[in-house]
């Protein structure tokens, strides 16, 4: 059985944030963002997850666990947290303007690729011939 701090600070932790990690180790004695074991963070995750109170991804040996509405719905009543307070997934980030790209602004500079006037790239009779040589897949047959 958890004991409800412990059970408490994953609820807190996993509300504030929105999304939750956990290496698949039981046996490491303490989670690395909450102060509690690994077991109790996995086992809870388990129950959240056959309750479809969190989505879960698996990759590299960490279990990933992300709230749904419903996840929501329940620890915002199980923590008796008021409907203005949500998770850090749900909120909007305010970004700064991300500044003008050099060359863009009209400049003496040619963009990307050069002038398509039609005056740039090889001469019309210019033909390249690739023969013989090369090594592995472009060796000539033997």
């Amino acid at each position: 059985i958890i004991p409800k701090r412990n059970r408490i600070e994953v609820y807190k932790y996993l509300f504030k944030e929105g999304v939750l990690y956990a290496k698949k180790d039981p046996n490491l004695p303490k989670h690395p963002e909450i102060d509690v074991p690994n077991l109790h963070v996995l086992k809870l995750m388990q129950s959240f997850k056959s309750k479809e109170f969190v989505h879960e991804n698996f990759a590299w040996q960490h279990h990933y666990y992300f709230l749904t509405n419903e996840g929501i719905e329940y620890l915002r009543e199980y923590l008796g947290l008021p409907a203005e307070i949500v998770p850090a997934t749900l909120k909007k980030q305010t970004r700064a303007a991300a500044p003008a790209a050099p060359g863009r602004d009209g400049g003496d500079r040619r963009g990307y690729g050069g002038d398509r006037s039609g005056k740039e790239g090889a001469p019309g009779a210019y033909r390249p011939r690739f023969e013989g040589g090369g090594y592995g897949r472009g060796a000539p047959p033997s």
